[in-house]
């Protein structure tokens, strides 16, 4: 059976949750800047969305250059965390639609590979159903769009999302993959950056499909044995890189719906429990430990709020997590009378399971 990929790209991400969280920036230039120590006169942009793309606005433009072609747009600071915290929910229903945890891939922040062989069968059209879900459950859970690419492996799926930004979905069948990439330019082959897409520029080969037909072993000269290979396989369409959780993640958690928005303890409590358990028994899986954790609220208007804490360790232990982590719900229902949505558990800053504290250490 052939495999089958998808990758999901989140559309203009920061800015995309910025106008999520404020309704009055629909249709008007955001754009989200870093600033650097010299405040809103200088850093560079982040994100932006289409309105201000469509005014020449592009990640990296310094701010000030970005200010001059669109005066009226509005600017906005990165909020990091913030964002990292929308991100885990979104990578929580990628994660769930992929054939196991081990099938899935968070690449950054805002994109993610799934690997749903078993799940489609390996039938494109159940393929593309799974990708319409994923779209619409982010949709409908997160209040923002993504873009699904669906193809036979990473380069594929990869490059097919980006077909038809934003909120878009676009299915490659392997007989049809390398025609996708014929006619496309390299510089959009993924993993060609400017100094390569320069020195091919200098070989005579501008589109993929020079590429492809190019000779392999003038490649190698000019790039090496393993970036010569590369460049000709991708060309062709080929990737045989698996899609598998990377060993760098450095959080584990889970989110989960109330039945109904509610504020009732022992509901609130009941799935909380199975959010620890369900926690902890990935911690023992992947043998480690972690030196923070984190719980958070989505209440029934969709306001979302987070508590953490950080230990003087790293712990491993289910009772410690428990105790905490109800701590941190028990302050949410004082502090406020809202009804709650949804609820979730992460612990981060992991690291392997070696020296580390358990309940009696304490």
């Amino acid at each position: 059976m052939e495999r089958v990929i998808i990758h999901v790209d989140m559309d203009y991400f920061y800015a995309a949750i910025e106008e999520r969280e404020d309704p009055s920036l629909k249709g008007k230039a955001v754009v989200v800047c870093m600033y650097s120590n010299r405040g809103e006169s200088g850093g560079a942009v982040s994100t932006s969305n289409y309105v201000a793309r469509e005014a020449g606005i592009h990640s990296a433009m310094p701010c000030k250059l970005a200010r001059s072609k669109s005066p009226d747009a509005v600017f906005l600071p990165v909020r990091k965390p913030f964002y990292e915290d929308v991100s885990a929910k979104v990578m929580e229903i990628l994660r769930s639609n992929a054939d196991s945890e081990e099938r899935f891939e968070k690449i950054s922040i805002d994109e993610a590979f799934l690997d749903i062989t078993e799940s489609c069968k390996g039938d494109y059209e159940l393929a593309e159903e799974i990708g319409q879900r994923i779209k619409e459950e982010v949709k409908s859970r997160e209040r923002i769009t993504c873009s699904v690419g669906i193809g036979p492996n990473k380069l594929i799926a990869k490059m097919a999302s980006s077909f038809q930004k934003p909120d878009g979905i676009t299915v490659v069948i392997p007989e049809d993959a390398q025609g996708f990439l014929k006619p496309m330019p390299v510089k959009k082959l993924w993993g060609i950056g400017r100094v390569t897409e320069d020195k091919l520029s200098e070989m005579g080969i501008r589109i993929v499909e020079e590429l492809a037909a190019f000779d392999v072993m003038e490649l190698i000269s000019v790039f090496g044995k393993n970036k010569g290979m590369w460049l000709k396989q991708a060309a062709s369409g080929i990737d045989e890189t698996p899609v598998k959780e990377r060993t760098t993640t450095d959080q584990i958690g889970r989110m989960a719906s109330l039945k109904t928005d509610s504020r009732n303890g022992t509901m609130i409590f009941s799935l909380l429990d199975e959010l620890i358990d369900d926690v902890i028994s990935k911690v023992k899986a992947r043998k480690v430990s972690f030196r923070s954790v984190t719980v958070t609220v989505i209440f029934s208007n969709f306001k979302t709020s987070t508590k953490s804490r950080t230990f003087g360790h790293a712990i491993s232990d289910q009772d410690i997590l428990s105790g905490n982590v109800k701590e941190m719900m028990n302050q949410f229902l004082e502090e406020s009378t809202i009804d709650f949505r949804r609820i979730g558990v992460r612990v981060d800053s992991l690291q392997e399971a070696t020296g580390q504290k358990n309940l009696f250490d304490f």
